[in-house]
């Protein structure tokens, strides 16, 4: 009998839908925005294509073992302010014991460690559906990680800020991609007296509605490239880092973090105080969706 194949399915660059199994590319759709200037900046990637997108997650593979057995769990800072370089910082300085991300391999992971936190999340895009990558899993427990479920890599943030709670964790940050799961995290702060930090990611494509309310419930927010977000955060921002993909501080405790995380950012740092959100149109992603 024929061992199964792992299979990953990820949104990336341009939220292009990539089915990735046994470590090869083995599907790729179209991509649904044309431009990102994270992409053009750090890859030289100017146009989203079926083609730069494969190219760009077969170079993850090959630069870190993205989706095997040998992929890199420690990684470099890729951008200053993403969910897992802010959780990272975080962890350093007291503010979580605990944050609750995702890992393609692994799906929902509970960490204490700032490296793993900063390692596993550094360098993944929007992942939807993953299976187990045994000696990934493994590999992460011994990094001091807990897998949510060994057995299915299940995707499941809220089971996954529910097994923190468990474990005894009292500040817990967590990375969402939609408004329904922060809004039974909020009930489970309220249920255990616990402290849960959303960190609002993947929101291209994001319609109004969900926007409006993700923008009610979460701490701090990415912009991705969501016309949405851009919208409806006018009077709702304590604060922004960035301005061609922003990442919006929508509560004091979010924008607490992000000022911590600011001070170890190794690049030179402009404060100021303005109306927010500062949305340059020469700087932005195209289209926005």
């Amino acid at each position: 009998m024929s061992q199964k194949k792992d299979r990953h399915v990820m949104e990336a660059l341009g939220k292009t839908r990539v089915v990735v199994e046994d470590g090869k590319v083995v599907e790729v759709g179209q991509p649904k925005t044309d431009y990102c200037p994270i992409f053009a900046k750090v890859r030289n990637i100017t146009q989203f294509t079926s083609e730069s997108v494969k190219g760009n997650i077969e170079f993850r593979i090959e630069d870190f073992g993205m989706f095997t057995a040998l992929r890199e769990i420690e990684m470099e800072i890729f951008v200053g302010f993403g969910a897992s370089e802010t959780f990272m910082t975080a962890l350093h300085r007291g503010l979580l014991d605990a944050c609750v991300t995702a890992c393609e391999g692994a799906g929902t992971v509970i960490t204490s460690s700032p490296t793993l936190a900063q390692g596993i999340g550094s360098r993944i895009s929007g992942l939807v559906e993953t299976t187990p990558i045994p000696e990934l899993i493994s590999r992460i427990e011994k990094a001091g990680g807990t897998v949510l479920d060994p057995k299915t890599a299940a995707l499941d943030q809220v089971a996954g800020v529910e097994k923190a709670v468990d474990m005894g964790h009292k500040q817990i940050g967590v990375s969402v991609v939609c408004a329904p799961d922060v809004r039974k995290m909020r009930q489970l702060e309220k249920e255990h007296g616990v402290e849960i930090v959303t960190f609002g990611v993947h929101v291209t494509g994001m319609g109004h509605e969900e926007a409006k309310e993700l923008i009610n419930l979460v701490d701090i927010t990415t912009g991705c490239s969501s016309g949405s977000i851009r919208e409806h955060i006018k009077g709702h921002a304590l604060a922004q880092f960035g301005t061609a993909i922003p990442i919006f501080a929508i509560t004091q405790r979010g924008k607490e973090m992000l000022l911590e995380r600011a001070k170890e950012v190794t690049d030179p740092v402009l404060i100021n105080t303005m109306e927010l959100p500062v949305l340059p149109e020469d700087k932005q992603p195209r289209p926005l969706i």
